[in-house]
């Protein structure tokens, strides 16, 4: 299976300027782990994660009041829509991150996450092919 199969369209951005909370409250709205930053500022889009908004809030500080833009991953990571789950994947591990951004002719399309690799591994019985190093 290609990333194309397993990615979410984008189906949720948010502004640098929206507080933590507001973006907590779009991405359970959307039933979704993360969210695209787009910056009319910056040259290629941010994401902020769940993860993101964990760390904030263990450390005290209010999601009221905290920017996305103070917690959002800029430089994020991207795959092509062709690459297999596999690579994604491992590309995952590798960086000891959860979600990819999918560009197509330098857009965004979609974001891979891991959720979507697990759900599509064992849909169907659905199973990677990947040989592991021995």
């Amino acid at each position: 299976m290609q990333v194309r199969d397993g990615m979410s369209e984008i189906t949720l951005t948010v502004g640098p300027s929206h507080t933590l909370r507001e973006a907590a409250e779009k991405m359970v709205e959307k039933g979704t782990g993360a969210a695209l930053v787009i910056d009319a500022e910056l040259p290629a889009p941010s994401i902020v994660t769940e993860r993101d908004l964990l760390i904030s809030v263990a450390r005290g500080q209010d999601p009221a009041s905290e920017r996305v833009c103070d917690h959002m991953s800029e430089g994020v990571l991207s795959a092509a829509p062709d690459w297999s789950l596999e690579r994604a994947a491992a590309e995952m591990s590798r960086r000891g991150v959860r979600h990819l951004v999918v560009f197509d002719g330098g857009d965004p399309i979609g974001v891979l996450s891991m959720r979507d690799i697990v759900r599509c591994w064992t849909s169907d019985g659905a199973t990677s092919e990947m040989q592991l190093p021995g």
